[in-house]
């Protein structure tokens, strides 16, 4: 991992080349004419002039060996100026991610020094017209070519779709069925029989080139297998999938703030009944304060699933790239189109950067898996847990909120706990009754679960905040005790959803009587999540304050 220093550096780099090579004016020509600026995304990459690519790459191939939490930094400044170019960047090291996990030391020298010191750009190409994100209904196929008994190459036939920077990259990685299995193999660009189509006209990130890509009869050496050996690319994806939906995670995070960013201070200056909006709870407690919370609890998840995975914890942390994916690109997603609505008429024009942002921010709940794709990811794995431990799970995660809250009143784990203890509640309420035969059911299990964890990371962090024991590269734009706040209110907010969500769906799937209404609401501990609202609008008010600058005027808030 590089230093607190040098990643200081790196993002002030990539802010200032922004600042001259990528104004607002600019970004917003470019989405107009639906152009990749294909000589500035080379430039990022190129060791020569930005050079951020060099964050990604392991010192051993000439690169800085940036850890996770690095790459998170970059990748939300990155959707800060625009995800456009930041989904052109990212496709490299996307790219690259097959080669970092399963080439041989060989190949690993060769294409990753190669994207260190020449700055090629890569795609990855796995996502296929009739296979969506089911990598394993893929229909490309590699064919071996023998010479005797040995195989020298392979043939790749098919076609992949919607693949960022499949119109501008130097190089992909393909992945195609052999006899053993799916399996990656490295294409360049101009080889016969390969070719990509005009990029695709879409809705948002205009500034990425996405293209079709046809593959019919294209030869490859037998050294272009990643990993040399046939059948390793399902496992070489999945072990990447907690990392790279991190960074996608980033994004939405870094675009919700982007809009954010534009909607605060534009409430300053818009006077409505003799007052700046900004003054008005009907502003900033609905458009403002609910969508900073929902960004800062998904960054408190995000960083400490990037400190796990840094820290080298074994197994790949799918799920919780899935749980970071999922409430940071919601939250960014709700977070654009409140700031479009902040800015009421100019909001929704072309001139204001939040148009933009919003269109943008929407690709980032669709690719590297959808939300609902990810709603099936943790339900699933967390239902394993359930089943495993007996229903205990998540009341020993409560528990563990509980001794936190003794420890540190303030920062809502008491809240949170009541949040986690419904969610086991709910889990087995929906096993005894066999509710999760509902595919609805199973992807509202994991929209709760999601929640439920996320306000225990969030209160984790207000304590670790509080200790003064924050990872030393983590976000400072709030101090400990507008942390703390910030949390209450998410926890508040997670113990409604999981609480108030699983009565109606368990309900309505045919899984609890009337008779047994009463002992269900109790169980799920709806009397103690309706108190536990208590000084919501205080710490609602608190926030806003800081938000914009002013002395705080509503200290006192309760614990919970």
């Amino acid at each position: 991992m590089i230093s607190k220093k040098t990643l200081k550096l790196s993002l002030k780099s990539l802010k200032d080349f922004a600042r001259k090579r990528l104004p607002d004016l600019e970004l917003i020509s470019l989405d107009e004419r639906d152009e990749c600026p294909v000589e500035i995304v080379r430039d990022m990459c190129s060791p020569d002039k930005l050079g951020i690519q060099l964050l990604f790459i392991p010192e051993e191939y000439g690169g800085f060996g940036g850890g996770t939490f690095d790459v998170y930094c970059v990748c939300e400044e990155m959707a800060r100026i625009d995800l456009g170019v930041a989904t052109a960047v990212l496709a490299t090291f996307l790219g690259s991610d097959p080669i970092n996990v399963g080439a041989t030391p060989e190949q690993k020298k060769l294409w990753l020094s190669r994207i260190a010191e020449e700055g090629i750009l890569f795609a990855y190409g796995a996502t296929e017209p009739d296979a969506g994100s089911d990598l394993g209904a893929l229909q490309t196929t590699a064919t071996r070519v023998m010479d005797g008994d040995k195989i020298v190459g392979y043939k790749i036939n098919g076609s992949k779709q919607w693949i960022s920077s499949g119109g501008i990259a130097d190089a992909y990685t393909v992945l195609a069925n052999t006899l053993a299995g799916p399996s990656w193999f490295i294409v360049e660009k101009g080889v016969p029989g390969f070719k990509h189509d005009e990029p695709e006209d879409k809705h948002g990130i205009r500034l990425s080139n996405t293209a079709a890509l046809a593959f019919s009869d294209v030869y490859v050496d037998a050294d272009r297998l990643i990993g040399g050996v046939e059948g390793q690319g399902l496992l070489q994806a999945q072990a990447v999938f907690g990392y790279t939906r991190l960074m996608v995670a980033a994004f939405g995070l870094g675009a919700g703030w982007s809009a954010l960013d534009r909607a605060i201070p534009y409430s300053t200056k818009r006077i409505q009944a003799g007052s700046p909006l900004s003054e008005k709870q009907g502003y900033t407690h609905k458009l403002i304060v609910p969508n900073v919370v929902r960004l800062e609890a998904a960054r408190a998840f995000i960083e400490e699933t990037a400190e796990r995975i840094d820290a080298g914890e074994e197994g790949s942390l799918n799920t919780e790239g899935a749980i970071a994916k999922y409430m940071a690109t919601e939250a960014g997603n709700q977070a654009a189109d409140a700031s479009i609505q902040a800015l009421g008429g100019y909001g929704y024009t072309h001139e204001y950067m939040v148009e933009k942002i919003s269109r943008d921010v929407r690709i980032t709940t669709i690719y590297e898996g959808t939300s609902e794709i990810m709603e099936m990811t943790i339900s699933r794995d967390r239902w394993q847990l359930h089943l495993k431990t007996r229903g205990q799970h998540y009341h020993e995660q409560a528990r563990q909120m509980e001794a936190l809250a003794a420890r540190h009143p303030q920062v809502g784990a008491a809240t949170a706990a009541l949040a986690l203890h419904a969610l086991a509640e709910a889990l087995e309420k929906a096993r005894a009754a066999r509710l999760t035969r509902h595919q609805h059911i199973l992807l509202r299990i994991g929209e709760w679960i999601a929640f439920a964890e996320s306000a225990a990371c969030l209160a984790r962090r207000a304590a670790r905040s509080a200790e003064g024991k924050l990872n030393e590269k983590a976000s400072m734009r709030f101090d400990a005790p507008a942390l703390a706040a910030l949390s209450r209110i998410f926890a508040r907010d997670a113990a409604m959803l999981v609480a108030g969500q699983s009565l109606r769906w368990l309900t309505g799937a045919g899984g609890v009587s009337d008779a047994e209404m009463a002992a269900f609401e109790n169980a799920l501990g709806l009397p103690a999540v309706h108190r536990a609202q208590a000084g919501s609008i205080p710490d609602m008010d608190h926030i806003a304050d800081v938000l914009y600058g002013r002395a705080a005027k509503h200290a006192g808030a309760p614990a919970a």
